[in-house]
């Protein structure tokens, strides 16, 4: 009898569960739902004996609940005969995690253990997500939750530079944080177009180098402008303290960002005696890098010391980011006094003596009790002893860094930069480039495969970048980071589960709710239809999906707008001709999604076998090989889902066409833009074989003719019939001088790669 009703319970809870489904973000640890509920009424008393700053915190929590009518009141007086809040400090550890905590509804009491106040503020996030969910019902079911989270920095980061946020904006930012339990705020707070923080010391970085003349915009090929001066634009240091006082009682830890020795132009404009040439300069109007730099002379590190004492007396945290980014060396090469200190020092060449300056600040912040980290470039010519890394450019900084023994971040841009596209790019706001759709953030696991469980111990935890060259408003900031912020918050809690993204997604749609109510401009990309290109017998076929009922999919193939009574997307659309492919959600006959065209030009190569002999970059690496004989012609204005990037290396790609082809013509494009260390090929030649290993060469052309050109290359080549189609496109290489980036790796752009 007694087997029989433990299998009835559990047959009877696994039911229940199935009813009740938690919209919570991040999803817990642990979950168990019992029989019952609990009322909710307007008033959740809230008790913890001997906590003088009860008031305060719940005070905070309520701040979180001032869209909805259901407010949290401290009582020390008795038990509450309604539903309360017990409140109860433990000695041991909750779930193997400091920041742990354990929430129990059970028949009107809410119990609440932790063992540091993050886990208690944890615990009422999650509470209060509780709230908003069963607040309509007003009855919330009994449970359990036991739940810690995997990575110590869960963090974002936001731009000011670009465009600048007041500070009521960088107080919504970080409530945004607190809501999903991320608990570092990145500031970026000085670039090259402006500096934002008072330093009292030096004065004319903020009455200088916070304003600039004008600012670029539209895409980053138009390097067009807006002729508005901008700025001045900073924060005083009572606003730091005022931000940073209200991040700390939201559990949020603010690491500041200046930037050193590159992206200095505006400091530079208030002090150019602190550059190796005399100037003048002015903050940066374009977007991209600048040759002139910190020069590592005795007044730059003084000046860089000075700033460093003002910052750490107003940031109280462990870490103070000094950037270390895309520094070029074109001016340290130029300059008698960094040759004469590569020379004193016995560095290697000019990337030994950005580990110079590097290891010089680190000594410096040390001396102050602080660390420093840094992009991943602070690897180069050596790390700082103490330095932990911030790996951006993929994951090998981060890799190489916990291989050492460094600590690291990790924030790969094919994962993590939040200034990506997050849907189609033709539906979608301008943005910087690049494909970040939701269900690629949620895949991101932040321990590389190769390290061992002893290496792993070194990465820190996982950050989303907000760089906003594109990004003019607040609006616009909420509409990047959400909902991709959700993606970050469960990757970072260490509860993400790629397999389940579909069940994800819904809590997302859930948690929509709460962004309307808090009039959160968010993006809806991913009610949008999503198209993708497939392999299929006669070339390629156009695969339609959304997140909502397929069977509202409409699209048409003749170039017109989809209506409720147009073709009703069922099965991959074959392309074996040129055409442009239109399609749209409807409900109940009403559009409920923008418009996606795409545009398809097919060719003999279309939908071919290809290899690569080098890999492009993660940033740009959306579709893989496959993406340069699917059909679609990149958009210069938008580096998304269309172009594969590759920084410093040659494409060499072999197209199989299947059977001997006759063709007379071969095409491909690239891109220019220098302040984005973009260049155009500097040759190419294509080969053709019926073998597949011995080539021949029917054409080759160089620079001169891609400039020509302007990028847009049809080669004629003949008559000529081969199974294999060869095409090497050189990448212009080391960029020179006089270009932004001199000395650094070249990126090189292709888009399709077609015969006729």
């Amino acid at each position: 009898m007694k087997r029989f009703l433990l299998l009835f319970s559990m047959i009877f809870s696994g039911l229940l569960f199935s009813q009740t489904q938690l919209n919570l973000i991040p999803y817990p640890q642990k979950v168990i739902i019992n029989k019952g509920t609990s009322e909710i009424p307007n008033q959740i008393l809230v008790r913890e004996v001997n906590n003088d700053s009860l008031h305060l915190q719940v005070k905070v929590y309520n701040d979180f609940l001032k869209n909805d009518s259901i407010r949290f009141l401290v009582s020390n007086h008795g038990v509450p005969k309604d539903t309360f809040v017990g409140l109860e400090k433990v000695k041991s550890e909750v779930d193997g995690s400091n920041d742990g905590y354990k929430l129990e509804i059970n028949d009107k009491r809410i119990s609440i253990k932790y063992h540091n106040e993050n886990g208690k503020f944890y615990a009422f996030q999650t509470l209060i997500q509780l709230i908003k969910q069963f607040s309509t019902g007003k009855k919330i079911p009994n449970l359990l939750i036991e739940d810690s989270p995997k990575f110590a920095w869960r963090g974002m980061h936001l731009d000011v530079c670009r465009h600048f946020f007041t500070v009521e904006e960088v107080k919504q930012y970080i409530d945004y944080l607190a809501m999903y339990k991320l608990n570092t705020f990145h500031w970026h707070l000085t670039d090259d177009q402006g500096w934002r923080i008072e330093i009292k010391k030096h004065p004319k970085l903020t009455q200088i180098g916070s304003k600039r003349k004008q600012s670029m915009i539209g895409a980053y090929v138009d390097d067009t402008f807006d002729g508005k001066p901008y700025g001045p634009y900073f924060y005083t240091q009572d606003q730091i303290k005022e931000v940073v006082k209200y991040a700390t009682e939201r559990h949020i830890t603010v690491v500041p960002e200046i930037e050193m020795p590159g992206h200095a132009l505006a400091a530079l404009s208030a002090y150019p005696e602190l550059a190796c040439t005399k100037g003048p300069f002015e903050s940066a109007t374009k977007w991209g890098v600048f040759d002139d730099v910190f020069c590592p002379k005795e007044e730059t590190f003084t000046f860089l010391q000075n700033v460093l004492d003002e910052v750490i007396q107003l940031f109280p945290s462990q870490y103070i980011h000094i950037g270390g980014d895309e520094c070029p060396k074109t001016r340290w090469k130029e300059c008698a006094h960094c040759q004469e200190l590569i020379k004193k020092n016995n560095l290697k060449d000019e990337h030994g003596l950005q580990s110079y300056f590097i290891q010089r600040i680190e000594k410096y912040v040390n001396s102050k009790g602080r660390k420093i980290i840094g992009w991943d470039e602070i690897l180069e010519g050596g790390l700082a002893p103490n330095a932990a890394v911030m790996s951006w450019t993929g994951i090998k900084g981060g890799t190489e860094a916990a291989k050492s023994g460094h600590f690291a971040v990790m924030t790969p841009g094919s994962y993590c930069y939040f200034d990506h596209y997050q849907g189609d790019p033709q539906t979608e706001p301008n943005a910087f480039g690049g494909f970040t759709p939701l269900e690629k953030v949620y895949s991101y696991n932040p321990i590389p495969s190769e390290l061992n469980a002893e290496q792993s111990k070194y990465i820190l935890g996982v950050q989303a970048n907000l760089w906003t060259e594109y990004i003019l408003d607040f609006k616009q900031v909420q509409y990047m980071i959400f909902p991709r912020l959700f993606a970050l918050s469960e990757v970072g809690w260490g509860t993400s589960n790629p397999e389940n993204y579909k069940e994800f997604e819904n809590r997302v749609v859930e948690h929509f709710k709460i962004l309307d109510k808090m009039n959160i401009n968010y993006a809806k990309s991913i009610y949008n239809i999503s198209g993708k290109v497939i392999p299929s017998k006669n070339g390629v076929s156009y695969e339609l999906s959304t997140s909502q009922n397929p069977n509202g999919i409409k699209y048409a193939i003749d170039g017109s707008e989809p209506k409720s009574n147009s073709a009703t997307y069922q099965n991959p659309i074959p392309v074996s001709q040129s055409m442009t492919i239109k399609s749209a959600y409807f409900e109940n006959g009403v559009l409920k999604s923008a418009i996606s065209s795409q545009d398809f030009k097919t060719s003999k190569t279309t939908g071919k076998s290809i290899t690569l002999e080098h890999q492009p970059s993660e940033n740009y690496s959306f579709g893989g090989a496959f993406t340069l004989v699917d059909g679609i012609i990149g958009n210069v204005k938008q580096l998304g889902k269309t172009w594969l990037g590759f920084q410093g290396k040659d494409v060499v790609a072999t197209i199989d066409l299947g059977e001997k082809t006759q063709f007379s013509e071969v095409y491909f494009n690239t891109l220019d833009n220098k302040g984005s260390w973009i260049h155009f090929a500097k040759s190419a030649t294509i080969s053709i074989s019926d073998d597949g290993k011995n080539f021949k060469t029917i054409k080759e052309i160089g620079k001169n003719e891609i400039l020509k050109a302007k990028g847009k290359i049809n080669l004629k080549v003949g008559n000529q019939s081969a199974k294999f189609i060869k095409i090497k496109i050189g990448n212009a290489g080391i960029i020179p001088a006089g270009n932004p980036g001199a000395d650094s790796k070249a990126w090189l752009f292709v888009d399709e790669i077609g015969a006729q």
